[in-house]
């Protein structure tokens, strides 16, 4: 499938603002793949599918993470956590995605994971930096992801885990796993 086949796909699935959001994620994703040498299409495709399933309903995600013998740990988190990996089984199921970078870039853009690859970062950091994000701290990402793009995802943890923390939400395990793994690498990068 080409960009405009994609797009025409998810449009109807979610509200317009997602949908202004994840070309945001899509331009930003794009441009992160040519500075760090990742394949653009590749990229492109996982920002498009990212949110496919941001919208559906959570009974559905939840008998397909039960069906598909997904993390078990998902049932109870709601969308913002289940649309990952159930995007990732749609984007295989429904659009023949195979690319494995691809699936887990989608599966864990919200939560992020141990050992993350490159396109896994990229995906990550462009959802939380693309043009139509407005936070505190927001532009300080953004030129972090144009230096170095390890520190870019972990100040994009950092500040997810923070916000959480105020907010005295829950934090879901492979994020704290993602952090702890992040910081280990920092101290033995020195």
């Amino acid at each position: 499938m080409e960009r405009e086949e994609y797009l025409a796909a998810i449009k109807p699935r979610m509200p317009e603002k997602r949908y202004i959001h994840t070309i945001g994620v899509m331009e930003t994703a794009i441009a992160l793949a040519k500075v760090y040498g990742e394949n653009e299409k590749n990229a492109e495709i996982a920002a498009i599918l990212h949110d496919i399933a941001k919208y559906a309903d959570i009974a559905w995600m939840e008998k397909i993470v039960r069906d598909e013998k997904l993390d078990h740990r998902l049932i109870g988190w709601g969308s913002e956590l289940l649309h990952g990996p159930v995007g990732a089984y749609i984007a295989e199921h429904e659009f023949g995605i195979v690319e494995e970078d691809i699936l887990n870039a989608i599966r864990f853009h919200t939560t992020g994971r141990v050992g993350m690859s490159r396109l896994e970062k990229i995906l990550f950091v462009a959802d939380m930096i693309e043009p139509n994000r407005k936070f505190n701290g927001v532009e300080r990402l953004r030129k972090k992801a144009q230096k170095n793009l390890d520190k870019a995802v972990s100040a994009c943890v950092r500040h997810t885990l923070a916000f959480l923390i105020d907010t005295k939400q829950p934090i879901y395990p492979l994020s704290i796993d993602c952090y702890n793994d992040l910081m280990k690498r920092e101290d033995s990068e020195g």
